[in-house]
């Protein structure tokens, strides 16, 4: 494995660090989370015009830029440094490959392309709070959490050539502003029981008779920086993502490990950069008429908290590179990557002392972006026990240890 970056790869992250610190400060930050939607459609069009960030893994047959998943996780570990809300992780990470993974090339053809260039975003919605379980990043996902039996999640049915859906989705994120939804819905009854995949393209539903069956609405989340919708679907139309027989629970498995690949950078980054202004502020903060940075014990936390994030980084940054491998070590990333933000983001509140844990300091806006991806994709405990089970590491000689 080769650990160096290359010098492509160092121009994204040199690139995007000053586009963010130049659009992405405190202010633009409070203001971008405050709006509506939920994230600045200005910085969204300079990630996508000016870095091509949307279509960076995307290959260039569809306008993508042709990247590994290398490339993506370093610049969203920038993203992660300046807490940027953005459709990024929606649309690039969760949705974007699954319609290159299961589409039909007629499907590919009409959305990556769109997608690629930022004029269209997406957003995966799964019922509930199942999409650590449709990902397959906490254990197996070949239950009923896409909506089971008569009630609940949502339920996909035939409509003469077409399909309709019905039921709801209350943790979608970017679900209240992407122009697409790609839903995840039972289907088949108790006969044919299956999870299937659909397409529902905001303006197409809305220009028709039905389009009050589509209702979207933004939900206060822990994590503001994460906004997060509910998608309630009164039988609306749908397309089918691919076809029938497509396997859809092994090609969400296989794609939860680079979604939390992926994930690990961006925790990484924050973690980081909460690092870094900490360090900062106690080398000015005084007590005792001496620096709280020249403390022994101060020096250790951080030095403890250093240790963490390095290591985090290591783990995230081979995940990235196993992608390509055929490794999947995605999900012990994560959990590495998000106990080093959680401690990282700790100790920042900590040592900030009185202003540390206002609302006026960003400190606590880590702190939440912590606590709300373990929420989303963890817990930690059980993204590590899947690793276990997946590496067989408690069984001897083929029967499971006691």
């Amino acid at each position: 494995m080769d650990t160096r970056l290359t010098a492509e790869q160092d121009e994204i992250r040199r690139t995007l660090r000053e586009l963010l610190h130049k659009r992405c400060g405190a202010e633009e930050l409070r203001a971008a989370v405050g709006s509506p939607a939920g994230h600045d459609p200005v910085l969204w069009t300079a990630l996508a015009d000016q870095l091509g960030l949307p279509g960076l893994a995307l290959p260039e047959a569809y306008g993508g830029v042709g990247c590994p998943v290398t490339d993506l996780a370093l610049a969203c570990e920038e993203v992660g440094r300046a807490l940027a809300p953005s459709p990024l992780l929606a649309t690039a990470v969760l949705a974007a490959p699954l319609i290159l993974a299961l589409g039909t090339d007629a499907q590919r053809a009409g959305l990556l392309p769109r997608l690629a260039s930022g004029a269209l975003t997406a957003a995966l919605a799964v019922p509930g709070a199942a999409l650590t379980t449709a990902l397959a990043l906490t254990g197996g996902n070949g239950g009923q959490w896409a909506g089971g039996g008569r009630a609940g999640g949502v339920q996909a049915r035939r409509d003469g050539t077409g399909w309709r859906l019905y039921g709801q989705a209350d943790q979608v994120l970017d679900g209240h502003s992407a122009g697409l939804l790609v839903v995840a819905a039972h289907a088949g009854g108790f006969a044919r029981s299956r999870t299937l995949l659909f397409l529902v393209e905001v303006e197409l539903v809305e220009a028709e008779a039905d389009a009050a069956g589509l209702v979207r609405a933004r939900r206060t989340a822990l994590d503001a920086t994460r906004p997060q919708g509910r998608v309630q679907l009164r039988d609306v139309r749908a397309e089918l993502l691919g076809d029938e027989d497509t396997d859809v629970l092994a090609a969400l498995a296989a794609h939860g490990d680079t979604v939390a690949t992926v994930l690990a950078a961006e925790a990484v980054g924050a973690a980081d950069r909460v690092l870094e202004r900490t360090v900062e502020y106690v080398g000015q903060r005084e007590q005792f008429g001496r620096a709280i940075g020249s403390f022994q014990a101060v020096k250790h936390r951080l030095a403890d908290v250093y240790v963490q994030v390095q290591a985090a980084r290591s783990a995230a940054y081979y995940a990235a590179w196993a992608t390509a491998h055929g490794e999947r070590v995605g999900g012990l990333a994560l959990a590495q990557a998000l106990d080093a933000l959680r401690c990282a983001a700790g100790e920042a509140i900590q040592l900030h002392g009185g202003i540390g844990f206002t609302w006026e300091h960003e400190a606590h806006l880590y702190f939440k972006r912590a606590a709300g991806d373990e929420l989303l994709f963890g817990p930690v405990h059980r993204l590590r026990a899947r690793a276990a089970e997946a590496a067989r590491f408690f069984e001897r000689e083929g029967v499971a240890a006691r």
